[in-house]
């Protein structure tokens, strides 16, 4: 370094005081300083940050390389075509028994012939994955040893200066939220090139792709456009909020996040998912009178049954549900009701009504409540510790109550993030479960067919190694399942 010292992140605009180096007693509040060779340093918090997202990077690299290893072995998953052989001898049994069952071709067979196909689909996506953490890793690298986060602050305060007149420090609420739509646009950015491959390569190369450019550009245009027209005013008021009611704000942003929570539980899949995909009404017939007498079967109080073109950008299937009291409804993808018999959609929907009826739906609901209560009470006991955000280039006597949150969310939260994503995944496997079994009390006997045949047609991984599976798969692998 010539004798010259560096000091990260190299866009800056912490006030230096004289740089008391941390020590081994040193804890992540303590205001001090990591010295390097050749005269580099930085604050102890984003040292910490920065190591932690290494391990992290590290770990998950590894479950990916153990995934991948299986995936490449060419040995086949016998146990799974020994289960599937056995679904088929009991189908066979009551296709006797029913006259008029159509004749499908064995599902063992179905899913042998696309052994080949799946792998290849499931290598290409954690090729992918494998990349995607790389560039994350190197570009979240970059933005805190560069001091992206001060400096986009310091281009949004000159932006509304010159355009407004704001002040950054009278006016930092609305310079806040010129801060989070440039953030926003750079995330965008730099995340598009990986979306477009995935999108545009990956899933039209194994024929699930059903998206146009035109169709691409517009969904990623309103997406934007809703994220700003509903993020703005929620993080207007969030941080008034925190700045306007004392030590224990993190109650009133905690309610706050709730009733925005219960909100978007009705917004979103009445009003934002329609400006994406058609709601058409289940024609009547068989399949709509099925569905109404299993819901008053299980007094479920359906009001809607309704079928979603989700054919128009991919060939994947899903159906869910949606609603408040006594006003629900059901949404079945087009995809679905193509690659399924009746019997084996009414299968799918007692799984789906077993999440509601063992109240999974509500206890996933109230987790993720005391998950934003735990995150902002963490965030009030640091929210005044200036110099752990000074480690990431701002000012000490001044840093923006929006930057902090964002800066404590992604990083110094991070570790509690990861461990309660894995408990999460944890408990959703035992409700799949559980919503299975569900099912099959209902009297319900295509869960297991119909269950293997989305897996077909979705190209569904048939071979995972046990520690990827446990730390990724919120849903059990299908083997498991049947």
């Amino acid at each position: 370094m010539g004798g010259r010292s560096v000091t990260f992140p190299l866009y800056s605009l912490a006030s230096k005081g004289p740089l008391k180096p941390c020590t081994s007693d040193s804890s992540l509040t303590d205001d001090c300083t990591v010295f390097f060779g050749d005269g580099a340093s930085m604050g102890l918090s984003l040292f910490a940050v920065l190591v932690f997202t290494f391990a992290v990077f590290v770990f998950e690299t590894a479950l990916d390389v153990r995934q991948r290893a299986v995936l490449r072995s060419p040995e086949e998953p016998k146990k799974l075509y020994d289960v599937v052989g056995q679904i088929d001898k009991h189908n066979a049994v009551v296709a006797k028994k029913e006259e008029g069952e159509k004749k499908e071709e064995p599902l063992a067979a179905q899913i042998k012939s696309k052994f080949s196909s799946s792998t290849s689909y499931a290598l290409d996506k954690i090729n992918l994955s494998l990349f995607s953490q790389l560039f994350e890793l190197s570009t979240g690298a970059a933005f805190m040893l560069a001091g992206a986060y001060p400096f986009m602050w310091r281009a949004a305060a000159e932006a509304g200066g010159r355009a407004f007149g704001w002040n950054e420090r009278e006016d930092e609420l609305k310079v806040s939220v010129l801060f989070f739509v440039l953030t926003t646009l750079v995330g965008e950015v730099l995340n598009l090139p990986i979306s477009v491959y995935s999108t545009f390569h990956v899933e039209k190369k194994h024929g699930f792709n059903k998206t146009t450019p035109s169709l691409y550009i517009t969904d990623k245009l309103k997406s934007l456009l809703l994220s700003f027209l509903i993020g703005s005013p929620v993080i207007t008021l969030l941080l008034y909020i925190v700045k306007s009611t004392g030590p224990r704000f993190y109650l009133y942003a905690w309610a706050l996040m709730f009733c925005f929570s219960v909100a978007m539980m009705t917004i979103y899949p009445a009003f934002i998912m329609p400006m994406f995909n058609k709601f058409d009404p289940l024609p009547d017939g068989p399949l709509k009178e099925s569905i109404e007498a299993l819901a008053k079967k299980v007094s479920y109080p359906l009001t809607k049954l309704f079928v979603i073109d989700g054919s128009k950008r991919s060939s994947h299937s899903n159906a869910f549900m949606f609603g408040f009291g006594k006003n629900k409804r059901i949404v079945l993808f087009d995809t679905l009701m193509t690659q399924v018999t009746q019997h084996e959609l009414l299968s799918i929907l007692g799984h789906e009504l077993g999440h509601w009826a063992l109240s999974h739906t509500l206890v996933n609901f109230f987790v993720t409540q005391l998950y934003f209560g735990a995150a902002f009470f963490g965030f009030g006991t640091v929210v005044n510790s200036s110099h752990l955000y000074a480690a990431f280039g701002f000012d000490r006597d001044f840093v923006p109550t929006f930057v902090s949150l964002m800066i404590f969310m992604f990083y110094f939260w991070a570790p509690a993030d990861k461990v309660i994503s894995f408990l999460l995944t944890v408990n959703t496997r035992a409700a799949e479960f559980a919503a299975d079994r569900y099912s099959i009390n209902l009297g319900m006997k295509g869960l297991q067919s119909g269950l293997t045949k989305i897996h077909i047609e979705n190209l569904g991984a048939m071979k995972c190694d046990w520690a990827y599976s446990a730390y990724h798969y919120s849903h059990p692998p299908l083997v498991e399942r049947l």
